[in-house]
């Protein structure tokens, strides 16, 4: 998609905001252009989150060189059966790979906690479990690979960011059993308000997408009305799950105000109230 596709800037926030969840690196602008356009409408802080080794190591060379750039290191859930039992279609921009085993998830995982130390990394994930891409046979390193996350999270006082596809119960099982991190993010939160009441409950920040606009996501929409505000952040997830009515076309961090708008309108409250609660709740969730 070419930049003649991006929608248009909305009108600026009163209030600035921060986009918890980007893929700066999958966008069509400079890190520099989009980082100008986010500014412009008030849109001061990203967080710029990783999905495999290479991804990770860029998140936190681009968050060391840009005050307002945080990053997350992971290995996506789908990145680690990919390295254990290999990618023959090179369905993850890596091009094809031949089966690493454990040895190589091993190796992967040492590199995330190395990264997890750095300063400017405030976030591991995103991690988790995602059953949409992966089958039976990658479960078990899914799993192998979010425990590991968790602990490296818990050992560098990091908030852990959990990619939640198809899963929900299995995530929560394994969030329950290893015990979670102090500071708990779902990305692009994907449940019902009764598992919002369950992460309520937990303190697990649930964090809303382009999506929650979508004429289809009204369990969307009554998970966010059931949401404490203080447990609440906003994302793009960009360049994916552009909000409407722009959907189809390529996402980035200055189209935050459109979903934080409609998501003002679900809870009933006006947009700088959300804004200031999203800032500070995003502040609180990274630890910056």
């Amino acid at each position: 998609m070419s930049s003649k596709d991006a929608p248009p800037l909305p009108e600026p926030l009163r209030v600035p905001v921060a986009d918890s969840h980007t893929h700066l690196d999958m966008q069509d602008a400079t890190v520099e252009e989009g980082l100008a356009r986010a500014a412009a409408v008030n849109v001061t802080t990203v967080i710029q989150v990783g999905c495999d080794v290479k991804g990770s190591r860029w998140a936190a060379e681009t968050a060391a060189a840009h005050p307002s750039v945080y990053a997350a290191v992971a290995l996506h859930p789908n990145e680690a059966p990919r390295i254990v039992h290999g990618d023959p279609d090179g369905w993850s921009r890596q091009g094809g790979r031949e089966p690493g085993g454990k040895a190589a998830l091993d190796e992967a995982l040492a590199e995330i906690d190395r990264l997890a130390a750095l300063d400017r990394v405030r976030g591991v994930g995103e991690t988790g479990l995602d059953y949409f891409r992966t089958g039976p046979e990658g479960m078990a390193a899914q799993e192998e690979s979010f425990r590991a996350h968790i602990e490296i999270a818990k050992r560098h006082g990091k908030a852990l960011v959990i990619h939640d596809r198809e899963a929900h119960a299995d995530v929560l099982r394994v969030l329950a059993d290893a015990g979670a991190p102090e500071r708990t993010v779902f990305h692009c939160y994907s449940g019902d308000a009764e598992m919002a009441r369950i992460c309520a409950d937990a303190g697990y920040f649930m964090s809303f997408a382009g999506n929650v606009t979508f004429k289809n996501a009204q369990p969307l929409r009554d998970a966010l009305s059931v949401a404490p505000i203080e447990l609440v952040l906003v994302e793009t997830d960009a360049p994916f799950l552009t909000p409407a009515p722009y959907r189809g076309r390529p996402n980035a961090p200055y189209l935050i105000p459109v979903t934080l708008r409609a998501m003002a309108e679900v809870k009933g409250v006006d947009e700088d109230t959300l804004a200031s609660a999203i800032n500070e709740n995003t502040a609180r969730a990274f630890d910056y």
